[in-house]
């Protein structure tokens, strides 16, 4: 499969460009699971599901018992696939969905994490659902510290066992991403 400027027609002729003058497709990156192409040219940046060196924060709404346990034990077992252990999570308990922003923004602003994993359930409100949504984005924006959203807002998107492993990935992931800018940055 030859890789090509996102929206350019495959070169089927199988002529030179130099003789049909057609400028040449440019190669690029391909993003195995989206098929999102960037050219090559391009400097890219895309974090991995990984550990740093830092440790991991928690923040967990212990309004619904049972969801809580589930989207933690989702959580930290995706956490632990990425290669970290258990002894660099910190987890922080709030009374509510609601709660989680002000956990959150405490953790972040710490910066002994590089990222916080927010973890609730707000189904019984479409009100703490979304005001939970915007604290969680406001803490992450507030101190540059990736904020993920794992809170259940009864949207029907799945059982609490996979918001809690997504919002882990999201968060390892633009952990990741943040580290290789800040690498980035020093370099130029």
């Amino acid at each position: 499969m030859s890789e090509q400027w996102p929206g350019a027609e495959p070169d089927v002729s199988g002529a030179d460009d130099e003789e049909t003058g057609d400028e040449p497709a440019l190669p690029a990156h391909e993003h195995p699971d989206d098929g999102i192409e960037i050219p090559d040219e391009v400097e890219l940046l895309e974090g991995e599901v990984r550990g740093g060196r830092r440790g991991i924060g928690v923040v967990l709404a212990r309004t619904n018992p049972e969801t809580a346990n589930a989207l933690l034990a989702s959580a930290l077992a995706e956490v632990e696939r990425a290669g970290i252990g258990r002894e660099n999570v910190t987890v922080m308990l709030v009374p509510g969905a609601f709660e989680l922003a002000l956990g959150a923004m405490a953790l972040a602003k710490t910066r002994r994490y590089s990222c916080v994993i927010g973890l609730g359930d707000s189904t019984g409100s479409s009100v703490v659902a979304a005001e939970a949504a915007s604290g969680l984005q406001l803490a992450a924006l507030e101190t540059g510290i990736p904020v993920s959203f794992g809170v259940l807002t009864g949207d029907g998107h799945g059982p609490a066992a996979e918001h809690g492993a997504e919002a882990a990935r999201t968060a390892l992931e633009m952990a990741d991403v943040f580290q290789q800018l800040r690498a980035t940055a020093k370099t130029h």
